[in-house]
């Protein structure tokens, strides 16, 4: 089938560096742009949209094709499974952007033909400020890992309204919040968080992500900072991790 077509960014295999799932081998479907336009967004091309997406052909190679968009649905399908060799090698599919709730229409008529051909675990990942969205496909995802965003990452009003209708509409599913934090972050807006996520449930992960910038090191938060935000988040939360982006240390996209 052809069906409505996608925005892409880029679509490649690799290992998971971030979150409960770090280590883990996936294919990434790079959904194009986003609402919000974080500071350190680690994937600036894709906020935009753009007339062609990439496919890295070999994992690893680093050598793309270049595809127009709007990618129809079979078009991607044969993409997701030409990685599916040899079998069992990948853990899940990951869709991620961007902000791949922008895109829901597409997401409703996608997964579950994706399902039919691909029998991995669909894995969200997501900004967590589009909660009406999320309640449309919860049930089509296996995994969420949700950003929760903090006030000073955005540079906007804190979204924690949306962000606590989201993590309630992927407790239904298996879900991990992550926090992206720098030397600016404050214990104010850390405490607000952690409070969130324990006033759902104190069992829900939370990964504690020191930003890896692409500017100067002075943002990198301090040793003592990141003891202190762990400490914080232990105060009411039972699984508290503090993971870096570790695909960067392997050189792998």
């Amino acid at each position: 089938m052809s069906g409505p077509g996608a925005q892409i960014c880029e679509i490649f295999n690799s290992i998971q560096g971030e979150g409960l799932y770090v280590g883990q081998r996936q294919t990434f479907v790079r959904f194009a742009s986003c609402n919000l336009n974080c500071q350190y967004c680690d994937s600036p091309k894709a906020l935009q949209i753009s007339k062609e997406f990439t496919v890295e052909s070999t994992p690893g190679k680093k050598n793309f094709n270049k595809l127009p968009n709007p990618a129809a649905i079979d078009q991607l399908i044969e993409i997701i499974t030409s990685f599916e060799k040899p079998k069992g090698v990948n853990h899940s599919i990951s869709l991620t952007g961007g902000e791949p709730l922008l895109q829901v229409d597409f997401l409703k008529e996608f997964i579950p033909e994706l399902k039919k051909k691909v029998d991995l675990p669909i894995y969200l990942e997501t900004n967590g400020v589009l909660p009406d969205h999320l309640t449309e496909i919860i049930e089509l995802i296996d995994i969420v890992a949700l950003d929760l965003k903090l006030p000073s990452a955005t540079g906007l009003y804190p979204y924690w309204n949306e962000h606590k209708k989201a993590l309630e509409t992927a407790y239904t599913q298996e879900v991990f919040v992550k926090v992206i934090f720098t030397k600016e972050t404050r214990v104010k807006e850390m405490d607000e968080a952690v409070t969130l996520i324990a006033g759902i449930d104190e069992n829900i992960p939370l990964v504690l992500q020191p930003v890896t910038p692409h500017g100067p090191i002075k943002h990198r938060p301090t040793a003592e900072q990141i003891m202190a935000f762990h400490t914080l988040s232990k105060r009411k939360l039972k699984d508290v991790r503090v993971i870096p982006q570790v695909h960067k240390l392997f050189g792998v996209l």
